[in-house]
């Protein structure tokens, strides 16, 4: 019974990682659809999170059923918990590509990016991309300094974020309100992509550990 149980757990961290897999590919569809217009691969995108929530809300469902069939203790009750809580994350991560898709198709047939702007976008892209891909490894070989490394990586894409900033404040913005206003939610968007990415990471931390204060648990943020 007790092999069945942990079956079960490990299934719950196979089937997350798929879910980061479906997360990775949204957001590398989205920022191609964003720096070249591509609307059809914009709407795959926003097609495609309704299959990033039903995979949330199946993994919950099946966490739910072991914590009420097998009323789960210690380290086990640690995996169940946090498994829900970094599916949470990750469809929030879905959401955040669903935006920036969202973008890309409003402004359709333009582009949403100045041309001086593309290359900023494609670093955050890529490192968002890279950031989703190390998480879901770090799921899988629940590896603490992997894990900790992930907080390294975010710093690019803050970094990245406080030069967009920079550079609509410098007040040589030639492309109007409304593009200024995209590029700041953009920029975001990506940000934000990150900052899920390290809370996953913390829980991951938190699991392997039991100890909250082995790495600081972020406060859940409000739904991007």
């Amino acid at each position: 019974m007790r092999q069945l149980f942990h079956d079960e757990l490990e299934q719950v961290a196979t089937d997350l990682v798929s879910l980061a897999e479906l997360v990775s590919t949204a957001i590398s569809q989205a920022t191609t659809a964003l720096l070249e217009a591509d609307v059809q691969l914009a709407d795959q995108v926003i097609e495609g999170d309704k299959a990033i929530d039903v995979r949330r809300n199946d993994l919950d469902s099946r966490s739910i059923d072991l914590l009420a069939r097998q009323a789960p203790v210690a380290s086990d009750l640690r995996t169940v918990v946090a498994s829900m809580r970094m599916s949470g994350d990750l469809e929030r991560m879905g959401d955040l590509a669903r935006h920036v898709a969202q973008v890309a198709r409003m402004r359709y047939p333009e582009r949403a990016v100045p041309d001086e702007l593309r290359d900023v976008f494609e670093r955050m892209g890529r490192v968002g991309e890279d950031i989703v891909q190390r998480v879901g490894a770090i799921i899988l070989s629940l590896d603490l300094e992997q894990a900790q490394d992930i907080e390294q990586v975010d710093d690019q894409l803050d970094e990245l974020h406080r030069d967009m900033f920079t550079r609509l404040a410098e007040g040589a913005w030639a492309h109007g309100t409304t593009s200024a206003v995209d590029v700041a939610l953009l920029s975001r968007y990506y940000e934000r992509f990150g900052d899920h990415a390290v809370t996953v990471a913390r829980r991951v931390v938190f699991l392997v550990t039991g100890e909250a204060g082995a790495v600081e648990l972020p406060e859940e943020s409000e739904r991007d």
